[in-house]
C-alpha cells in the first residue's frame, strides 16, 4: 500500500463533544468530518472502534471484531424513531464535558440503548427489523459469539469467563443452545448495539466519502484473555485445560519503559492458526475493512516474532522472542479479501527481520518525531532521514502531547537540539513539530488532536503500563476554532498535501 500525500488527524471518537458525557458517532462526529475536510486534512485515525476493557482501553476489549455500544449516538436513535426526545432530555445529566466519566455514561448509555430495544420490539420502525435480520446473518461468524458472551457478563456479572458454570465456559453444545435460549432477549439485546453501532457507522462512513476524508483504523496485534474471541476460539490460544493463557503478551524494555510492559494478553498457537488457514484473521480484517479504508496494525513486529512472558511474571524482564507467522499470515488473508491497506506499527525494538517483512509486503512504516532528538545518536526519526513510504507522527495516542513532552518529559539537550533542529524558541513547540511532519517526505503526515490545539500533558490519551486515568480527554468548542481550522489548511496546502488551496 502506498498514500497520496495527504494530512491526517489523530482522534479517538469518544473526545469528540456532545451531551451525553462521551464522544458518539451522531451529529458531532458529522460535523468533525467537516471541519477535517475544511482544514484539507484527507484521513481521519479513529483509533480501535471496540468495546472497553480494563483501564477504558479499547485494546483489551472483550471482542476483536465487535464495536463499543458507548459510541451509539442517542440523537440519532431519536431520528430514527427507537427514542423520544424526552427521552433524552435528563439522561446525561450532571455528567462532566471536560473528560469521560466511563462508569457513569456506561449506566447512562445502556438505560438509553435498553429503551431503544424495547421500543424496536415492540414496533419496529419500517424496514428496520428485515436490515438487523441481515446484518445479524451477514455478520453471523462474530456476532452470535459475542452476543452470547456479552449477554453473559450481563447475567452473571462481570466475571471472567473462566468462571463462568463449566458447562457454559466450556461451550458444551446442549448447555449453550438451552443457556442462549433462556436469555434470549438478553441475546438479542446484545446483537441489537452491534446492529445499531453499525448502521450509524456506515451512514458516518458514507458521510466522509462525499467529503474526501478516509478513515484509518486501528488494529491491537493481540486479544484480551476476558474476551469472545478467546471463550469461543481456545484451540487458538497458548491455554491450560482451564483456559488460562500459559504465556502472555508483551515488550522488553524500550523507551516506554526500564522493565518493559506486561500486557498480559494470552498468545496465538501458530500452529493451530496456520491449520486453518488463518481463517480468524482473514474474517477479522474483513470485518474491520467494512469500517475503516485502512488499518494500522499495532505492534507489527510481533508477526515477525513476540516477547512471550511466562503467565504469572509480575514485570516483561524474563520474556524470549518467539518466532511469529511472518508472511504466511498475510498471503493468506491477501488470498482470501485482495489488497491489504494496512500500516506497519513498526516502533519499539526493530531487527532485520522486521524490516524485510514490512518492506517484502509493500506496508508503510511508522515515524515518531518526539522519538527524533536525541542528540546522543542520529535518529532515523529525524525529517532530514524519512523516507516516503512512511506514515509521521508529531506523537501518537501512546506519547504525551507535544507541549506536554517538551516541557515534561524531554530532556535539556533534547528541547536544545529540537530548537536548533527547527530554528525555533520553542513557544509554539507543537506547530513547529506540526509544520515538520507536513514538510517531511512522508506520504502521511498524522497530527493528533491535542497537537493542532496546543494542549499539555494533561490531555494526552495514554499514559502506557498506567492502569488509570487513560481515554479521557474530551474536545471542547474552542479546540475546533476556525482559527486552528485555518491554520492547519495552511500548511496542509503549503506543503502539497492537498491540491485546492485553502479558502479565506
Amino acid at each position: 500500500m502506498r498514500f497520496s500525500r495527504a494530512c491526517g488527524v489523530l482522534l479517538h471518537p469518544t473526545c469528540l463533544p456532545g451531551p451525553f458525557g462521551i464522544g458518539d458517532i451522531g451529529p458531532a462526529a458529522h460535523r468533525y468530518l467537516e471541519w477535517l475536510a475544511g482544514a484539507g486534512v484527507s484521513w481521519w485515525q479513529v483509533l480501535p472502534l471496540n468495546p472497553t476493557g480494563p483501564g477504558n482501553s479499547p485494546y483489551l476489549s472483550i471482542s476483536a471484531f465487535g464495536a463499543s455500544p458507548l459510541l451509539i449516538s442517542p440523537e440519532l436513535l431519536v431520528r430514527d424513531g427507537l427514542l423520544a426526545v424526552d427521552d433524552l432530555a435528563t439522561a446525561a445529566t450532571g455528567l462532566p464535558d471536560l473528560f469521560v466519566d466511563y462508569e457513569r455514561v456506561a449506566v447512562v448509555k445502556d438505560a438509553l440503548l435498553r429503551r431503544a430495544f424495547a421500543r424496536f420490539r415492540a414496533r419496529p420502525p419500517a424496514g428496520l427489523a428485515s436490515e438487523m435480520d441481515a446484518f445479524r446473518h451477514e455478520q453471523s461468524r462474530w456476532l452470535l459469539d459475542l452476543a452470547v458472551f456479552a449477554a453473559a457478563r450481563a447475567v452473571l456479572g462481570e466475571l471472567a469467563w473462566t468462571t463462568w458454570p463449566a458447562d457454559l465456559a466450556l461451550r458444551r453444545p446442549q448447555a449453550l443452545a438451552a443457556w442462549e435460549a433462556e436469555h434470549r432477549q438478553e441475546v438479542d439485546y446484545q446483537a441489537f448495539c452491534q446492529f445499531v453501532f453499525d448502521r450509524q457507522w456506515q451512514e458516518l462512513r458514507a458521510r466522509a466519502r462525499q467529503l474526501g476524508v478516509s478513515i484509518l483504523g486501528d488494529m491491537p496485534i493481540f486479544v484480551a484473555d476476558d474476551s469472545a474471541d478467546v471463550w469461543a476460539n481456545r484451540q487458538l490460544f497458548s491455554l491450560d485445560p482451564n483456559g488460562e493463557p500459559n504465556v502472555v503478551a508483551g515488550v522488553p524494555p524500550d523507551y516506554f519503559s526500564e522493565t518493559g510492559q506486561l500486557w498480559g494478553n494470552p498468545l496465538y498457537d501458530w500452529t493451530a492458526m496456520d491449520q486453518t488457514g488463518y481463517a480468524w484473521w482473514i474474517e477479522r480484517l474483513r470485518v474491520s475493512l467494512r469500517q475503516v479504508d485502512a488499518i494500522r496494525i499495532d505492534h507489527f513486529r510481533g508477526f515477525s516474532a513476540y516477547w512471550e512472558i511466562p503467565a504469572g511474571e509480575e514485570t516483561a524482564l524474563n520474556g524470549h522472542w518467539v518466532p511469529g507467522p511472518g508472511r504466511r499470515l498475510f498471503d493468506a488473508v491477501a488470498a482470501a479479501l485482495g489488497e491489504l491497506p494496512l500500516v506497519a506499527e513498526d516502533l519499539g525494538v526493530i531487527t532485520d527481520d522486521v524490516r524485510a517483512l514490512r518492506l517484502g509486503l509493500g506496508l508503510p512504516g511508522m515515524a515518531v518525531l518526539q522519538f527524533a532528538f536525541t542528540p546522543q545518536e542520529r535518529s532515523s526519526f529525524l525529517p532530514y532521514a524519512l523516507e516516503r513510504n512512511l506514515v509521521v507522527y508529531t506523537g501518537t495516542h501512546d506519547n504525551n502531547t507535544t507541549l506536554g513532552w517538551y516541557l515534561e518529559d524531554a530532556s535539556e539537550a533534547e528541547r536544545d537540539f529540537v530548537r536548533r533542529y527547527l530554528v525555533t524558541d520553542g513557544h509554539e513547540i507543537h506547530w513547529d513539530l506540526i509544520r515538520a511532519a507536513l514538510a517531511s517526505v512522508a506520504d502521511l503526515a498524522v497530527v493528533p488532536h491535542q497537537d493542532i490545539a496546543g494542549l499539555g500533558a494533561d490531555c494526552r490519551m495514554n499514559r502506557p503500563g498506567q492502569a488509570d486515568g487513560n481515554w479521557r480527554f474530551r474536545l471542547t468548542d474552542w479546540m475546533l476554532s476556525g482559527w486552528h481550522q485555518e491554520r492547519l489548511a495552511n500548511l496542509v496546502w503549503l506543503y502539497g498535501r492537498t491540491p485546492q488551496p485553502p479558502t479565506r
